[in-house]
C-alpha cells in the first residue's frame, strides 16, 4: 500500500433526430457524449472545457476531505498528487484550497461559494462521492469555471439492500425487540410483526435504487406497483411492477419506499395532506433524502395510526436532534444514513469517483458532470435569453402530463431565418432536457451529459428546424416543444395530433410563452402560470382577477386565445405568488371555467 493510500485508510445518445419533412430541414443528429470521449471531439468554438495543466510538467495536486477507499486512492496516485486531510475546518478547507487543481469530498464537507473564491481560479474539479451534490454550491462552481462531477452508480446495490433491510426489520420488530431483549425483558407478544407475503409495496421514484427494491421485494412475494412520470413502462414491466399515478400509489399501498431526489417538486411531498390519503396501517420506508419527508407531520400520522411504523435512514438535518420525537418514537426504526456504507460500495464510489476526477483533469468528458460547463461568451451572451425561454418550455412541457406511463417521445422545432451552421442547437436540446427532467430527477442536466441522460431515461428526441425569410438577425423566431403518446392534464395542451405543444419565443429579451395546444396566448414567463380553459364571455378577466386580488395574488400578466367570439378561449395568466389551493378552487368554481391548471416555473 502506498503511503497517501495508507495515511487516507488509516485517518478518522445517442438521441434519434426524424427525417425533414417539405420545407422542414432535420437537423444533423445529436451528438452522444460517451464516458470517455475527449473534449477535441466536440465541435470548434462551441465547447470549452477548462483542462488542469500544472506548471512545469508537475502532477495536479487532489485534496481528499473526506475517507476514500484505497483503490481510488491508488488510481489518484498514478495521475495526481494526493493531499488526504480530514476533519478541516472551513477556514483550514479555504486555506489549503488555493494549493489544489481538485477536491474530494463526501456529504458532510460544505463547499460553498468561499471555498471557490478561496482557489483564486486553480480549483477545477469538484468530486462527489455519491449521489446527493447538496453540500456543493453549484451556481458558484459553474460561475468559477469549475467542474462537478459524481458518482452515482456505485452504491446502487448497497442502498437498495439497506431499504429491504429496513423494510423487514420493521415489519418483524427486530430492532425494538434487540432492545427488549437486551433491556432483560422477554415480550414476544408486544413484538408480533407482519408478513411480507401478499403486500403491496409502492416504490414512489423507480430509477436505479428504486427499481432494485422492486426486484427484491417481488422476490420476497408482495406485489409492487411504482409512481414514476419518466420511468418506462416496459421496463416496469419487464419486472413485473406496474406504474401507477402518485394518488393511486398512496391509497393502494400497504408498504411505501421512498426513492425520489430532493427537489423543490420533491420537499416534504409526504405531508399532511398525503398522509391523509393513505391507507390506515401504511408502513414507510426512506432511503432516499431525509427532506422529501414532514418530519412533524410524519410523527402527527403515527400517533394518529395513519402510519403504523416507519424506517428511516435519512433525516432533515443530519443528525438529528437528540431529543427528536421522530428518533425517539417507538414505532419508528433509525439508522445513521447508511444507505451506502458497505465495504464494496465504499470502493465503488471510490474508484468512480477518482475515474471522473482524472478523466475532468485531463479534459474528458464525463457523463457524471452536474453543472454545465463553459461556453464561449459570445455565443452565450447571445442565446441567454432562449435558452432560459428553452428550459422554462421543458418545465412547463412536462407540467402539463398527467398519469404514470412517462415521457418518452419529444419534438423541438426551431423556426429560425439562420443557415443551419450558424444555428447551434446543442445548449438549447439540454435545457429543454434538464426541464423535463430535473425537477424530479436526481440528475443534473446539463450541456455534457444531456443526451446521456435523455437516453438513459428512454426519452426519444427529434429536432427539425423551420427555414423562415427574413433577416438572421435573431438566432430564433421561436421554439415548439411536443411531447408525444402522453396524456394531458390540461386537454386544450394537446395539439390536433394528439400531443402535448406549448411554443414560445423572446421578445425585448424576456421570454414568453405564445401557444398552448392550438390556442395563441402571450404571456411572459416569469413567476408561475394559471391556464384556464373557458366559454369566451363578458366579464372573465375581471371575475379570476378579482379572485386572485382577495387573495392578495399579484398578476404579471393575463392574455386570453380564443377559436372564435362567444366560443371556448383559454386564459393565461402570469403571476408571482402561488396561490393557495382555496384561491384555486374559486377559480375553478367559475361556471364558464371547464378546466384550468397552475403551473409553476
Amino acid at each position: 500500500m502506498s503511503a497517501a493510500a495508507a495515511a487516507c485508510v488509516s485517518s478518522s445518445a445517442k438521441v434519434a433526430v426524424k427525417p425533414s419533412l417539405s420545407s422542414r430541414s432535420a437537423l444533423p443528429s445529436a451528438i452522444s457524449v460517451p464516458f470517455n470521449s475527449r473534449s477535441r471531439d466536440i465541435p470548434r468554438r462551441r465547447l470549452i472545457l477548462v483542462t488542469c495543466t500544472a506548471g512545469d510538467g508537475a502532477k495536479p495536486t487532489v485534496l481528499v476531505a473526506e475517507k476514500l477507499g484505497e483503490a481510488g486512492v491508488k488510481l489518484l496516485e498514478n495521475f495526481t498528487n494526493v493531499d488526504c486531510s480530514y476533519n478541516l475546518t472551513p477556514e483550514e478547507l479555504n486555506t489549503k484550497i488555493s494549493l489544489c487543481d481538485a477536491l474530494i469530498v463526501r456529504s458532510g464537507t460544505k463547499v460553498g461559494r468561499e471555498v471557490f473564491e478561496s482557489s483564486r481560479g486553480r480549483l477545477k474539479v469538484v468530486g462527489r462521492a455519491g449521489v446527493g451534490i447538496d453540500n456543493v454550491d453549484l451556481s458558484a462552481a459553474t460561475e468559477f469555471g469549475c467542474l462537478v462531477v459524481n458518482a452515482p452508480t456505485a452504491n446502487t446495490i448497497a442502498a437498495a439492500e439497506h431499504g429491504i433491510a429496513l423494510l423487514a426489520s420493521m415489519a418483524r420488530n427486530v430492532s425494538q425487540a434487540d432492545a427488549s431483549v437486551k433491556a432483560g425483558e422477554w415480550k414476544r407478544n408486544k413484538y408480533v410483526g407482519v408478513s411480507l407475503v401478499g403486500k403491496t409495496l409502492a416504490v414512489m421514484g423507480f430509477g436505479k435504487v428504486g427499481s432494485e427494491v422492486a426486484r427484491r421485494a417481488k422476490g420476497l412475494g408482495m406485489r409492487v406497483i411504482a409512481h414514476d412520470p419518466y420511468a418506462p413502462a416496459d421496463r416496469a414491466h419487464a419486472i413485473g411492477v406496474d406504474l401507477v399515478s402518485f394518488d393511486e400509489a398512496l391509497g393502494t399501498a400497504d408498504f411505501i419506499s421512498l426513492h425520489m431526489p430532493l427537489t423543490p417538486a420533491t420537499s416534504k411531498m409526504l405531508n399532511d395532506e398525503t398522509f391523509a390519503k393513505m391507507k390506515k396501517g401504511v408502513r414507510i420506508v426512506n432511503v432516499a433524502r431525509g427532506g422529501v419527508i414532514d418530519e412533524d407531520a410524519l410523527v402527527r400520522a403515527l400517533d394518529a395510526g395513519i402510519v403504523a411504523q416507519a424506517a428511516l435512514d435519512v433525516f432533515t438535518k443530519e443528525p438529528p436532534a437528540k431529543d427528536s420525537k421522530l428518533v425517539q418514537h417507538e414505532r419508528v426504526t433509525v439508522t445513521p444514513h447508511l444507505g451506502a456504507s458497505t465495504m464494496e460500495a465504499q470502493e465503488g464510489v471510490a474508484i468512480e469517483i477518482a475515474q471522473a476526477v482524472v478523466g475532468a483533469l485531463n479534459g474528458e468528458l464525463a457523463s457524471t458532470a452536474v453543472n454545465a460547463p463553459m461556453v464561449p461568451a459570445e455565443v452565450l451572451a447571445e442565446l441567454k435569453p432562449y435558452v432560459v425561454l428553452a428550459e422554462q418550455l421543458g418545465r412547463l412541457a412536462v407540467q402539463l402530463v398527467a398519469g404514470g406511463s412517462g415521457v418518452k417521445n419529444m419534438k423541438v422545432t426551431y423556426a429560425s431565418a439562420r443557415a443551419t451552421d450558424d444555428l447551434d442547437t446543442r445548449l438549447l436540446r439540454a435545457m429543454i432536457t434538464k426541464g423535463i427532467i430535473e425537477p424530479i430527477s436526481d440528475v443534473y442536466v446539463n450541456l455534457v451529459n444531456a443526451d446521456y441522460t435523455a437516453k438513459q431515461r428512454g426519452l426519444r428526441i427529434s429536432e427539425e428546424r423551420v427555414a423562415l425569410d427574413g433577416s438572421p438577425e435573431n438566432p430564433l423566431e421561436t421554439i415548439t416543444v411536443q411531447l408525444g403518446n402522453v396524456e394531458s392534464k390540461f386537454a386544450s395542451a394537446l395539439s390536433e395530433s394528439g400531443e402535448v405543444k406549448v411554443q414560445g419565443m423572446v421578445k425585448d429579451g424576456v421570454p414568453h410563452l405564445t401557444k398552448v395546444g392550438s390556442f395563441e396566448v402571450d404571456v411572459s414567463l416569469e413567476g408561475s402560470i394559471i391556464l384556464c380553459r373557458q366559454v369566451d364571455q363578458p366579464g372573465m378577466i375581471g371575475t379570476v382577477g378579482r379572485i386572485l386580488g382577495e387573495s392578495n395574488v399579484n398578476v404579471s400578466f393575463m392574455s386570453v386565445g380564443r377559436i372564435a367570439p362567444r366560443k371556448q378561449a383559454v386564459m393565461a395568466i402570469g403571476v408571482d405568488d402561488m396561490p393557495s389551493k382555496e384561491t384555486l378552487k374559486k377559480i375553478g368554481e367559475i361556471p364558464a371555467v371547464e378546466e384550468f391548471v397552475f403551473l409553476k416555473l
